[in-house]
């Protein structure tokens, strides 16, 4: 005889389904690069984490995240420019996808603890997403620092975070708009 809580805790292969479809989403939405005028490449990756996060909720989106990472540290190519490895994750700009799940994790406590309200569901990706810039970034300056030589915190946050922030934005922003529009439709 399983308790309630045992069975609350238990995933169904809806859900399972729906984690290894948001995880997908993501490996493709990695490939997609945008390129910029800088120069700098934009991915959708984390338009696609937001919009996991959003539709699946904190639990089954962050584990739609940690499914992604985990793809590409056993070596699929499921990251940026076709990568994968655990060398990406232990390289530069390795803290980033780390912070992915930090995020998730933040936005599953805020949305937790205050709802599901789109406000709400606003507050806790902006949150997130500068979690993941601050853990970025502080791996970043150590990682670059081992490697090519010292980085200020200003040099890292111009390469690394000052050109992604617009495009951020307007991720979460059509993150927040498909998950309003889709969560009534989806049956998760």
């Amino acid at each position: 005889m399983t308790s309630t809580a045992e069975k609350k805790s238990v995933l169904t292969v809806r859900e399972l389904v729906y984690i290894a479809l948001f995880a997908v989403l993501i490996v493709v939405c990695s490939w997609i690069a945008v390129p910029t005028p800088m120069g700098i490449p934009v991915t959708l990756q984390t338009f696609a984490i937001f919009l996991a996060l959003g539709l699946l909720g904190g639990k089954r989106g962050t584990l739609s995240v940690i499914v992604y990472i985990l793809l590409g540290v056993v070596g699929l190519p499921v990251f940026s420019g076709f990568r994968g490895g655990a060398g990406v994750i232990l390289g530069t700009t390795g803290g980033y996808i780390i912070g992915f799940i930090f995020s998730a994790l933040l936005f599953w406590l805020i949305t937790a603890k205050l709802g599901r309200k789109t406000f709400i569901i606003i507050i806790a990706m902006v949150l997130g997403l500068i979690v993941c810039y601050a853990f970025g970034t502080a791996w970043f300056v150590i990682m670059y620092t081992n490697t090519t030589g010292p980085i200020g915190i200003i040099g890292a946050l111009s390469s690394c975070v000052f050109p992604f922030i617009i495009p951020d934005v307007i991720k979460i922003a059509l993150a927040v708009l498909l998950t309003n529009r889709l969560s009534p439709r989806l049956k998760i």
